[in-house]
C-alpha cells in the first residue's frame, strides 16, 4: 500500500509531537543558507522550541544555493518533515514546521534578494559547510579565486555565493534605509561571526568602501558553537520515519538526544527566544568553540579516517575496536590539555559525553560523510592547536598522528570526497615509501608554514603514514 506524503493536512499520532503553533500564522523573520540536514535537525528544531515558548514573526525562509531537490521535497510536504531522537532507550519521533518558504537560489536568486532587502528579515544564518566561505588557504580572508567569490565581485548584483547573497542584501537595504540583518555563522570555523565579518566587508570593501563602513558600523555578525550529530539520510531512515509518522517523509532524519548551541548575544533587530529551548548565551564564545572543534571535531576526523583505513562504516563500528577507542581516548586526554576552562562545562565529564556519544550504536554516521572536505577542516582542528603547542616546545606527535592517519587513508583508498582531491590524489600517487608525507607539503596552503618548516614534525606524520603502507 503506497501512503500519503506528510503534509499540514497529516494527524500525527499521539505517539508524535508536531508544532505547538498556528502555522497559518508563522511569518518569516530568518533567512537560512543551506537547507541541508544539519540545519533541519538542529537550528529549525531550536526555532520551532522557541516559537513554543514565546511565538512572533521568526519563520524560516530555507534557501538551498544550488541544488532544488530538498527545496522541492520540502515544498511538497508544506515545509514539513520529521527527526527521530534515536539512543538505546528508543526511537522518539517528531514533526518540524518552523520553514515558511523554501527557495533555490540558482533558480529564484531575485527572490532570495527580496526577502534580504525586507525589514520583515532581522536575521541571517548560515550552514553551508567551511568551503563555501572562499577563505583564502593562506591569509584566511577573501579568496578572489574561488569561483563564487570570484562570481560575485565580477557581478555583484546577481551573486551566486554566501558572501555575496549577503553583500547584495546588505547593500539593497542601505539603499532603502532598512537596519542590516544580524548575520549568525553556524559553521565549525572558529570565531566563525569574526571571520564572517571579515569576509562581509572585504567583499563590500572591493565593492563600495562607504557600504563597508555603513555595514561596520551597523552591522552585527554573532558568533556561534553548534553540536548535534546527524547522520546522512538513507532508506532505512526514511522508512522508520514511514513506521512512526503514518506517512512517507522524503527528509526524515534520525540524530541523537544531545543538542547544544553557544551563542553571542550581539543582535541588531532582535530574535527568537533561542534560550527557552535550551540555547545558551555567552559574552565570548571562544571557549566553546575551541573545546568543540579540538576535542570532537578533531577525534571525529581521527575516527572516520581510521574507519576507512579498517573498512569501517560509520563511527559506532570503529568504536567497537579497542584499539581504535584507545587512540581516539588518548588525542582527547592530549587535547584537553590545550583548553582554558570553559564556563558551565566539565571537561571530563565532556570527554566521556563524546566518547558514549560516538559509539551510540543507533546512530549510522558514516566515515565517508565525516571525512569529506577534510582539507577545510583540519586546518581548526588539528593544525592550528599542533602549531600552538610546536610554539611552547613540545613536539605534537598527537596531532601528527591525525595527520598521518588522513594521508594515509587517501593513500590506501586513492580517493576522496574532498575540493583539493586532485591535488591530493596527486601527491598521494607521488608519496614514497621513505617520506610518504613529502608530496603532500608541497601543496600550497594546505599546511601552515610553521609545520612545513619543521623537519621533526614531518618525521613524525612520515612515521605514523609508515604504519599503514
Amino acid at each position: 500500500m503506497t501512503l500519503q506524503r506528510l503534509s499540514s493536512a497529516t494527524v500525527l499520532p499521539e505517539t508524535v509531537t508536531g508544532p505547538p503553533f498556528d502555522r497559518t500564522k508563522l511569518r518569516p523573520g530568518i533567512v537560512h543558507f543551506g537547507l541541508g540536514a544539519f540545519h533541519r535537525a538542529h537550528q529549525a528544531v531550536y526555532t520551532q522550541k522557541a516559537l513554543e515558548a514565546e511565538f512572533g514573526p521568526w519563520g524560516i525562509v530555507a534557501v538551498n544555493l544550488r541544488s532544488p531537490e530538498p527545496v522541492k521535497a520540502i515544498g511538497e510536504q508544506d515545509g514539513l518533515y520529521s527527526i527521530t531522537v534515536r539512543d538505546t532507550e528508543g526511537d522518539r519521533s517528531e514533526v518540524i514546521g518552523s520553514t515558511v518558504d523554501w527557495i533555490c537560489a540558482a533558480d529564484q536568486r531575485d527572490q532570495v534578494l527580496a526577502y534580504l532587502a525586507s525589514p520583515d528579515i532581522r536575521i541571517v544564518t548560515l550552514t553551508v559547510s567551511e568551503k563555501a566561505y572562499g577563505l583564502h588557504p593562506t591569509t584566511g580572508g577573501l579568496d578572489p579565486d574561488h569561483p563564487s567569490v570570484a562570481a560575485d565581485l565580477q557581478n555583484p548584483q546577481a551573486p551566486v555565493g554566501p558572501i555575496g547573497f549577503i553583500v547584495e542584501g546588505l547593500a539593497l537595504r542601505r539603499n532603502l534605509d532598512v537596519a542590516p540583518f544580524t548575520v549568525l555563522c553556524c559553521d565549525n570555523l572558529p570565531s566563525n561571526g569574526k571571520i564572517l565579518r571579515r569576509l562581509v566587508l572585504d567583499m563590500a570593501n572591493r565593492r563600495d568602501p562607504a557600504l563597508a563602513e555603513w555595514i561596520a558600523e551597523n552591522g552585527a555578525f554573532p558568533s556561534s558553537m553548534v553540536d548535534r550529530i546527524v547522520p546522512a539520510a538513507t532508506e532505512e531512515t526514511r522508512q522508520r520515519a514511514s513506521r512512526l509518522l503514518g506517512v512517507e517523509d522524503a527528509l526524515a532524519l534520525d540524530t541523537e538526544p544531545f543538542l547544544q548551541w553557544v551563542i553571542e548575544d550581539e543582535f541588531v533587530s532582535g530574535r527568537p527566544q533561542w534560550e527557552a529551548a535550551g540555547a545558551l548565551f555567552a559574552v565570548d564564545v571562544e571557549p566553546y568553540e575551541k573545546m568543540k572543534l579540538r576535542l570532537l571535531n578533531g577525534s571525529h576526523t581521527l575516527l572516520a579516517h581510521l574507519g576507512l583505513l579498517d573498512g569501517l562504516e560509520c563511527t559506532r563500528d570503529v568504536m567497537t575496536v579497542e584499539r581504535h577507542v584507545d587512540d581516539v581516548e588518548r588525542h582527547l586526554n592530549t587535547v584537553v590539555k590545550t583548553l582554558d576552562p570553559v564556563p558551565g562545562i566539565d571537561l571530563s565529564a565532556y570527554i566521556q559525553q563524546l566518547l558514549q556519544r560516538f559509539a551510540n550504536p543507533t546512530i549510522a554516521h558514516r566515515c565517508a560523510q565525516i571525512a569529506m572536505d577534510t582539507s577545510q577542516k583540519i586546518p581548526q582542528r588539528i593544525f592550528g592547536p599542533a602549531v600552538e603547542v610546536f610554539g611552547q616546545g613540545e613536539d605534537g606527535a598527537a596531532y601528527a598522528h591525525v595527520v598521518g592517519v588522513w594521508l594515509a587513508a587517501v593513500c590506501r583508498l586513492q580517493d576522496c570526497n574532498d575540493p583539493r582531491r586532485d591535488e591530493l590524489l596527486s601527491a598521494a600517487a607521488r608519496s614514497s615509501d621513505e617520506h610518504p608525507s613529502a608530496p603532500f607539503f608541497e601543496i600550497p596552503g594546505l599546511f601552515p608554514q610553521a609545520l612545513i618548516d619543521s623537519q621533526a614534525w614531518r618525521v613524525l606524520v612520515d612515521a605514523e603514514m609508515k604504519q599503514w603502507r
